[in-house]
């Protein structure tokens, strides 16, 4: 079968089992080809039917009640383009993943800043703005944020690429998809207030490391869905965990169950019988961050129900090729 043939027949297949629109090829085809990746485009058209969702009352619950595993852009596409940023957010909605997961500091003026890390050194160009190092998101004010590139780090195509507040990002991925937020810092009051202005209560999913954070998150709103990321870099006294401790275990799914986590969101450190024993307790499981076909592959057969990738049309393809064989 040709490339034509074959991205032909996708397309027909994914729009007739697809719970989204088809973004146009020629959209697609602009976000590859800002990196000449043609071949990713190729294998981000193979995307699998998407079973119909189950009766729920919210757009996350509908998500979570699919019969396929969920596919998450790590920071936005942040294979295509500079992670947490509006490119990268694009580029995963043409991408049709299931959630957009992004991070978020606080300012010194206490705005919420999507941003991975605490310093702005690695993904800004601060430095080289006002020199030393160590820049930290919560020393800066808002203003002084807006004026840095977020973007020429990653490409010179995307210099000039600016941070955006926590409400931009929102307002952007929620008109055509579902943001994964991932709290870094502040007060579960502050993200449950924000949400709550902005009518998004349960129309995104939070997710945290902080299992504190979630339990006081839920007892403020506890019809939200949350996931609880694991595990820990160490324990509570700093000791680092040992690798049989990092492994997924009945344990730390009771933990995180205690929580009012509805997900449990673990590195690949998994087994078939903790994924059984996460859905005996109720608990999805998703995994991250896979990049690697066969790795995708491996946990898809352990029976996850989404993984989260800097590269999600690599995971897509791994559905598309576990469904649909011939195509």
């Amino acid at each position: 079968m040709s490339n034509i043939h074959r991205l032909a027949s996708l397309l027909r297949f994914r729009k007739q089992h697809s719970h989204r629109p088809i973004r146009p090829v020629g959209a697609v085809a602009l976000a590859f080809a800002a990196t000449g990746t043609i071949a990713m485009m190729l294998a981000m058209m193979t995307t699998p039917p998407l079973a119909q969702a189950a009766e729920t009352n919210t757009p996350v619950g509908k998500l979570l009640a699919m019969d396929r595993p969920l596919v998450i852009a790590h920071r936005g596409y942040s294979a295509l383009a500079p992670e947490n940023t509006l490119p990268s957010f694009r580029y995963a909605l043409t991408a049709a993943v299931d959630f957009v997961e992004l991070d978020y500091y606080h300012s010194r003026d206490g705005v919420p800043v999507v941003l991975h890390d605490p310093t702005l050194d690695r993904t800004t160009d601060a430095r080289k703005r006002w020199g030393g190092s160590n820049h930290l998101v919560s020393a800066k004010s808002l203003a002084e944020l807006q004026t840095l590139d977020a973007g020429a780090w990653f490409s010179s195509t995307f210099a000039g690429t600016k941070l955006l507040r926590l409400e931009e990002a929102l307002d952007f991925i929620q008109r055509e998809g579902l943001t994964l937020i991932e709290c870094k810092g502040g007060e579960a009051a502050a993200c449950v207030q924000l949400l709550r202005n902005k009518h998004l209560v349960n129309h995104v999913m939070v997710q945290s490391f902080d299992w504190d954070y979630l339990r006081e998150f839920h007892r403020l709103a506890p019809e939200q869905v949350l996931g609880a990321l694991g595990p820990p870099s160490k324990h509570a006294d700093g000791r680092k965990l040992t690798a049989a401790e990092r492994q997924l275990s009945a344990a730390w799914l009771d933990r995180a169950r205690d929580t009012g986590a509805q997900v449990i969101v673990w590195s690949s450190q998994i087994n078939k019988e903790a994924v059984i024993a996460a859905h005996e307790r109720g608990l999805k499981v998703w995994v991250y961050t896979i990049d690697d076909p066969a790795a995708a592959t491996k946990l898809l057969d352990l029976g996850v129900d989404g993984i989260i990738s800097n590269n999600p049309a690599i995971i897509w393809k791994a559905l598309a090729t576990r469904r649909s064989p011939r195509l």
